[in-house]
């Protein structure tokens, strides 16, 4: 451990929701569901389904806390939480259920929370993704996901939300009011099922439940953003041009994307759609220019090409009150062998190493509490706030990287495994 830091305390034992608080996060929750007009087909669940079940959502933005309460209510329940979602309000989160972890770290104290408490006959939400999605698609899931359900032993209902990150994307900071966002409730696995599939198998049905497209949903539905300045931060996800090639050289202002390279610029629409104001429109679909960098990713990861070495500012979180910022930067690499953040910390020299086969995902976050794009990497004593100092570096590139790295490391051993 780095820094001597209490630290948030993953084996205290969950609590179930206080009565007394139900109402109050309904009546805190419910208004802003409502001013959204957030619709909800619950035609998928049973009209005789109660507690305990363990909830499955999608997660785009904030708003998706809103809907989840509403969907659930009057009945408790208990959450997983990220430690950073406990900052500064741990006690009263621990009051109305939640259960601490720490994003994409093998916690076997969290689980054990779980399945303390299920004893309560609550529901038990949960969102797998462990992040906000970049582009509005999801994101793959863990494969101990399947194992999870399979030891909660409890029915399954998945919760996909539309429109959320329409409403307000990750890579803007804006929230654009969007009203009739949608959601979809449905009982993906009956107790049978859940005792009797192969977790493969719970995978493969999980999987499907959770393929969104919130640009797709947006254009399906008509939904126009008339926000003058609804294309600024894209560039954060688009950081490369597909006309040039050249990475981290894009821009955004107003409603317009362009390339400080070539020079070349695209429009976004009303209804999300981007279009070259001169040439060849690539990519109308935000999220198939996003999969375009994926691909030239995994080629980099297939050859051996990538590779990332950057300074980097370090924030930690040991616990809920507050951040450690170090007064030295660090060295942030990846590549093959995965992530090695190295630093000094009071005058000592530390070292931190993430293997490829531990990190399905890493988190960021753009513009983090207006200090700049990082990467967020965890122990489970402490988190790693991440900020590169280098022009040339692209949180979502390392992003994008950290899953394919794994998808290889996945393949090969599988390969190996024949």
């Amino acid at each position: 451990m780095i820094g001597e830091f209490p630290r948030f305390d993953m084996v205290r034992r969950p609590t179930r929701q206080w009565r007394f608080l139900t109402p109050v996060t309904w009546a805190v929750t419910y208004p802003r569901a409502l001013w959204r007009r957030s619709k909800l087909d619950d035609s998928g669940l049973p009209h005789d389904l109660k507690p305990p079940y363990f909830l499955l959502c999608n997660h785009n933005a904030f708003l998706d806390f809103t809907v989840t309460t509403k969907v659930i209510f009057p009945h408790r329940a208990n959450y997983v939480i990220a430690v950073d979602g406990f900052l500064h309000i741990e006690g009263l989160l621990r009051r109305v259920g939640g259960i601490g972890t720490r994003k994409f770290v093998s916690n076997r104290h969290m689980v054990m929370n779980m399945l303390a408490a299920r004893e309560f006959g609550d529901v038990m939400v949960m969102y797998p993704e462990a992040r906000y999605s970049l582009c509005g698609t999801e994101s793959q899931l863990p494969g101990s996901v399947g194992k999870m359900i399979k030891s909660m032993d409890i029915p399954v209902v998945t919760l996909i939300m539309h429109g959320h990150h329409v409403d307000a994307p990750i890579w803007h900071g804006r929230v654009h009011g969007v009203k009739h966002v949608e959601a979809e409730a449905k009982l993906l696995l009956t107790l049978e099922e859940v005792r009797t599939l192969p977790v493969d198998e719970i995978n493969a049905r999980l999987a499907d439940a959770f393929a969104y497209d919130d640009f797709a949903w947006q254009k399906a539905r008509g939904i126009r953003i008339r926000d003058p300045r609804r294309a600024e931060g894209l560039h954060k996800v688009l950081y490369q041009c597909p006309s040039c090639m050249t990475e981290y050289e894009m821009q955004s202002q107003g409603v317009t994307l362009s390339c400080g390279h070539c020079g070349k610029s695209w429009r976004m629409s009303e209804l999300g759609e981007l279009r070259a104001t001169t040439g060849e429109t690539e990519f109308s679909h935000i999220p198939d220019w996003y999969e375009w960098e994926r691909a030239n990713v995994a080629l980099e990861v297939e050859t051996g090409a990538y590779g990332t070495d950057t300074a980097v500012r370090i924030e930690s979180l040991p616990n809920s009150k507050g951040f450690v910022t170090f007064n030295e930067p660090g060295r942030l690499t990846h590549g093959e062998d995965g992530f090695k953040l190295t630093g000094v910390y009071n005058g000592e020299p530390f070292s931190i190493d993430w293997p490829v086969s531990s990190l399905i995902a890493c988190h960021i976050e753009y513009n983090y509490k207006k200090r700049g794009d990082c990467i967020d990497l965890s122990t489970l004593d402490d988190s790693f706030y991440l900020f590169p100092q280098d022009s040339d570096v692209s949180v979502t590139k390392i992003a994008l990287a950290t899953e394919e790295l794994y998808r290889r490391a996945q393949a090969q051993r599988e390969v190996s495994k024949l």
